[in-house]
């Protein structure tokens, strides 16, 4: 699963991110199992990890004794909502050339 297209026009590793984030489920994901999903160093991810959390779409909480990073609820699209294999042939255009 994808995040909402409204949070698709950021940096394609904060992208990236955000994709993993909601592809997990609300399980989270530690900063190495990001690394590992996202293929970037370290300091690239810290990065975007900043970003995103500046702009309030991750969340950082303790669970069993490790920390995990959470997608915010408004970036984890609607079930109802068109799954992106059906969008429109422009969208998938659009979302390829980052247009």
């Amino acid at each position: 699963m994808k995040a909402r297209r409204e949070f698709r026009d950021r940096e394609d590793v904060e992208v990236a991110v955000l994709d993993a984030l909601v592809d997990r489920g609300g399980d989270g994901m530690t900063v190495f199992e990001l690394r590992a999903a996202v293929d970037v160093d370290i300091d690239t991810l810290e990065v975007a990890l900043g970003e995103l959390k500046e702009d309030s779409l991750i969340s950082v909480e303790r669970d069993d004794g490790r920390t995990v990073v959470l997608p915010d609820d408004r970036v984890v699209p609607d079930p109802t909502e068109t799954p992106d294999d059906e969008e429109g042939l422009f969208d998938a255009i659009r979302d390829r050339f980052g247009l």
